[in-house]
Order: C-alpha cells, then structure tokens, then sequence
C-alpha cells in the first residue's frame, strides 16, 4: 500500500504491476464511499459452467444467480459486511468501465478486471455447487428502475406523463476458461 500512495519514485515505477495487482479492484479508491452514485438499475448476475468429459462429450450447467446469493446473504444478515454488498456489483462496474460494450479488454486493467470477475463467479458457484469445470460464462439481465410518480392524477409529475420505462436487457459475456478452484 506505501508504494501506491507514495508519491512517484524508481521503486514504485518498477514494482507498479505487482503494486496494482494487489491495490486493484480489492482496495480501489474513489469517492463513491462520500458521494455514492445511487443504482439507476437493478442487475441479475448469473454464471453456468462448462465441462468436457473424457470422452469428449460436453456438459453445461443450469444457470446460477450469483447476485441472488448476494442478496440472499444482506437480507438476512443485521449487518452486512460491505464485501458482501458490493464485491460483484463492483467488479461489474469495474469490468463495464474496462470493457465497454464489446467484452474486448484493451488494458492490463481490462485483464485484471475480466480475471477478477471470472474468479468470483468460479469461487461461488465451486462454494455453492462444487463439480468440475474448466469455463465460465456469464449472463447479466439489466432491469431498469422506475422512478416513483411524483404525484397523483393526471399532469405534470404524474406517471401518465412519465417517460416510457427503458426495456430490460440481457448480455451474455463469452466463455472464459477457469484456473483450478477446487475442481
């Protein structure tokens, strides 16, 4: 952590890889924590896996709702950890900003961040399912969230006059292999 907040200098230069590797995306800073960016939509992160057998043939998992386990977890915790709120949002976040629309990373940033969201995915569904796969993919299904009716009946602020709700999307990431996680 001192080389990354110490000002610029030989050894922070050289190390500056190993040095973002660590502080990156687990001790990111920003100002969110002071002036959050509250969520304009809800997402649904899913993940299914892919196995080859021996003999070649290949399975495919159902799909598992990772942010459903996130919520799971908050809901029924009276204080939930931070982590447990944010770690997937986060590295979603992360990995839209380091991607864009295209799931071509152009940065070791992009890498780092594409690795970190496969080794969430991986690591849940290893703690949740257990099995043997060698790839990951991920399903994301973004639902907008609708603004409350500022008043009743018709006119200015009424939901008859509210903009039409944006539609729901889903992106598919593309397959991504997986470092052993107890498989």
């Amino acid at each position: 952590m001192f080389l990354h907040v110490a000002p610029p200098n030989p050894l922070s230069r050289q190390y500056s890889r190993q040095v973002n590797a660590w502080v990156f995306p687990l001790f990111e800073q920003n100002w969110r924590l002071f002036a959050p960016d509250p969520e304009s939509v809800n997402r649904q992160i899913s993940a299914r896996t892919m196995h080859t057998a021996p003999d070649g043939t290949v399975r495919v998992s159902p799909w598992f709702d990772l942010s459903g386990v996130d919520n799971s977890a908050v809901r029924h915790d009276v204080f939930p950890s931070h982590t447990a709120q944010n770690t997937l949002r986060r590295a979603w976040s992360s990995y839209l900003e380091t991607h864009g629309g295209d799931d071509r990373p152009r940065s070791e940033r992009a890498l780092m961040m594409q690795k970190y969201l496969t080794d969430i995915a991986a690591d849940r569904i290893t703690d949740h399912r257990g099995g043997t796969f060698e790839s990951v993919q991920l399903r994301v299904i973004t639902i907008p969230i609708v603004a409350p009716a500022e008043g009743p009946g018709p006119g200015p602020g009424s939901s008859s006059s509210a903009a039409a709700p944006k539609p729901v999307e889903t992106r598919y990431l593309p397959w991504w292999k997986v470092t052993s996680h107890g498989n």
